[in-house]
């Protein structure tokens, strides 16, 4: 497949992948405003992609009021909006150059069968390899697993510093390409940044643990690894990930001034109070005057009230 351009040569595209299973609420929303300044003030582009690759689980109507949610936030996205369901194409040329050499191979078991597991620390559980040898009988639809070999992944990222992980003893090899024929998440992402052309990833954390995997992909389809960048959680007082899952409150029609104000509280860039209350566009001018990611608090996540 094509090689995209190395990320240290290429000017800044940065993006934002929202999933249309519910509106955006407000760990959406800090998500969406960290990624649009760190690209805004680097006088980059910034691209909306909807991944909508999952559609049992995509609600009809949401992907249209996630983009209006973004314009009324003020953030407004360079170029068409990319939705993932049109690029099967695309992907499966992806999944045809890892079967060409070697890296995957079928895998006939289910969520249920591998249910006692070990799981690592972030709940997942940790492949034992049971069909790298082969399919056991009568597997007819199998999922596709990635390869995934003994060795240490790092990566500097420029909110957490530096991180490792060998997947292969936290994760095992994961999957590519689902029993149903869809594909998964770690290649569609890894195809997507590629093609489009993303340089800087900054995200939720999340994705944290998934960048490892996707660096492994990155490498193996001969693609270059954007920056990577990834901002505390919203969760609630008990600690609960605010999640379209778990029904957080939709982000409100109006009052957008304020919820932006908010979200840049808790990416540690407090706005002046009169800001808050004043017109959107001064505030995000505010904001891009002030940004810098070297003040977005290191943490995994951070609650706040309900109110």
């Amino acid at each position: 497949m094509t090689v995209a351009p190395d990320p240290s040569l290429a000017p800044y595209v940065g993006r934002f992948a929202p999933s249309p299973t519910g509106p955006l609420h407000l760990g959406s929303l800090v998500a969406a405003l960290g990624s649009w300044l760190d690209a805004r003030v680097a006088g980059g582009r910034w691209l909306l992609r909807i991944e909508d690759i999952d559609g049992p689980r995509c609600v009809p109507g949401v992907a249209d009021q996630i983009q209006r949610q973004l314009a009324a936030c003020g953030l407004e996205w360079d170029g068409p909006v990319v939705f993932q369901s049109q690029r099967d194409a695309i992907y499966a040329e992806a999944f045809g150059q890892l079967l060409a050499a070697g890296r995957a191979y079928p895998c006939g078991c289910t969520r249920a069968s591998l249910a006692q597991e070990p799981r690592n620390a972030e709940g997942e559980t940790r492949y034992p390899g049971r069909c790298r040898a082969g399919l056991p009988p009568g597997v007819t639809h199998p999922s596709w697993r990635l390869r995934v070999e003994e060795v240490s992944t790092c990566f500097e990222d420029r909110v957490r510093g530096t991180l490792c992980q060998n997947p292969a003893e936290d994760v095992g090899d994961f999957i590519i390409r689902r029993a149903d024929g869809l594909f998964a998440y770690q290649l569609a992402v890894v195809v997507d940044d590629a093609a489009q052309g993303v340089t800087h990833v900054v995200r939720g954390a999340d994705l944290l643990w998934n960048t490892p995997r996707q660096i492994l992909l990155q490498r193996q389809l001969g693609l270059p690894t954007p920056q990577y960048a990834h901002l505390p959680l919203v969760t609630d007082a008990g600690g609960r990930k605010l999640s379209k899952q778990k029904q957080a409150p939709a982000l409100s029609d109006n009052g957008q001034a304020l919820l932006v104000a908010r979200a840049l509280a808790i990416l540690g860039h407090p706005p002046p109070s009169a800001l808050a209350a004043g017109p959107l566009h001064e505030l995000l001018t505010w904001a891009c005057a002030h940004w810098a990611i070297s003040r977005v608090p290191a943490h995994a996540a951070i609650a706040i009230d309900a109110a």
